[in-house]
């Protein structure tokens, strides 16, 4: 088994590198690009080869995602980089407002 699952997992990392999920913002958003091309086609292939296809009723379009790898990595390192430029000047706030916290109690 453990081998089984060893071979999935770098299966799906060499797919995940081999289609640019693992490189830049730039590979990451062309490989959302292609995705959203391809998959419409490959639903509706499965769906007609399991024979779920019903006449009445369509598949509803896939969504459209706006979404920006590069965008969202920058917009997320901005975020930890406030968090980290900060936590000084907090860890003494919280610092100040324990001990006042320790001496109201001691009182």
């Amino acid at each position: 088994r453990f081998v089984i699952k060893g071979s999935l997992a770098g299966a799906a990392v060499y797919m995940a590198y081999d289609q640019g999920l693992l490189g830049s913002g730039t590979q990451g958003a062309e490989a959302l690009r292609k995705a959203q091309a391809a998959l419409p086609p490959a639903i509706q292939e499965w769906t007609s080869y399991l024979g779920w296809e019903v006449r009445a009723v369509q598949l509803p379009p896939t969504p459209k995602f706006d979404f920006s790898p590069s965008d969202s990595w920058n917009k997320g390192v901005q975020t930890v980089m406030s968090a980290l430029s900060v936590a000084p000047t907090r860890a003494c706030e919280y610092t100040v407002e324990g001990w006042k916290y320790v001496k109201d109690l001691v009182k």
